[in-house]
């Protein structure tokens, strides 16, 4: 009995495909296959421009130099109202310009004091109530330091300017003394104290202040008695 013939798996493998292609030329396989790769490859399409993204706008610190970082900030300005300051021009005269020895100074006593507000209050009588007037009676504030006087509210009220203005005050003598009324604090301030230099005025004198203009008073000093 005759052995069957061995086939190897090579030769069996190239049987199958010689077997596969016949059947794919017999079915027409091989041209339906380049057809197809033929109609499905894409078509070169003309060069579209494709648009830059848009840049996006951020609010960024400008960097600046150190040394002109290190400068200040530009000032704003805004708008206000200007209000004219009220200024007197200086006085050259010897009178004025003396200067009070702080070391030394001299306190009224109560009783002085009093008795030279009622020797003011009399004179203030006398003079009548054709013009308003008000008496003061001095401080060291007033004569010696800050040479800041302050007037009664309800006087300044009723009979001065509610805005500053250069207020003259006018001596026994005539002499005439520029000085600044100060409408919101209801005082005399620049001028002030070359009057009260000028008279050397004291602690415990009493001044009376007679209106006889809006902005002129005439002024009349009693003396306190001053102790030896």
């Amino acid at each position: 009995m005759a052995k069957p013939k061995t086939v190897s798996y090579e030769e069996s493998r190239k049987q199958r495909m010689e077997e596969n292609r016949k059947r794919m030329e017999a079915l027409n396989l091989p041209q339906l296959s380049l057809a197809l790769k033929t109609s499905s490859s894409p078509k070169p399409s003309p060069m579209k421009r494709t648009p830059k993204p848009k840049a996006e706008k951020q609010m960024v610190v400008v960097r600046r130099s150190s040394r002109v970082a290190n400068l200040p900030a530009a000032p704003v300005y805004k708008e206000m109202d200007v209000v004219e300051r009220v200024v007197i021009p200086r006085r050259y005269s010897g009178s004025t310009s003396k200067h009070r020895d702080l070391s030394n100074r001299v306190y009224a006593s109560y009783e002085d004091r009093m008795d030279a507000m009622a020797k003011a209050e009399k004179l203030e009588s006398d003079l009548g109530s054709d013009y308003p007037t008000l008496v003061k009676t001095m401080l060291q504030s007033h004569v010696t330091g800050g040479f800041w006087l302050g007037l009664q509210v309800q006087f300044c009220k009723d009979y001065l300017s509610k805005k500053d203005e250069i207020m003259t005050l006018v001596d026994e003598e005539g002499n005439e003394y520029e000085t600044i009324y100060l409408a919101r604090k209801t005082g005399l301030s620049g001028g002030w104290k070359g009057f009260a230099v000028a008279h050397d005025l004291v602690d415990g004198d009493a001044v009376v202040f007679q209106l006889i203009k809006p902005t002129t008073m005439k002024v009349y000093i009693i003396r306190v008695e001053r102790k030896a």
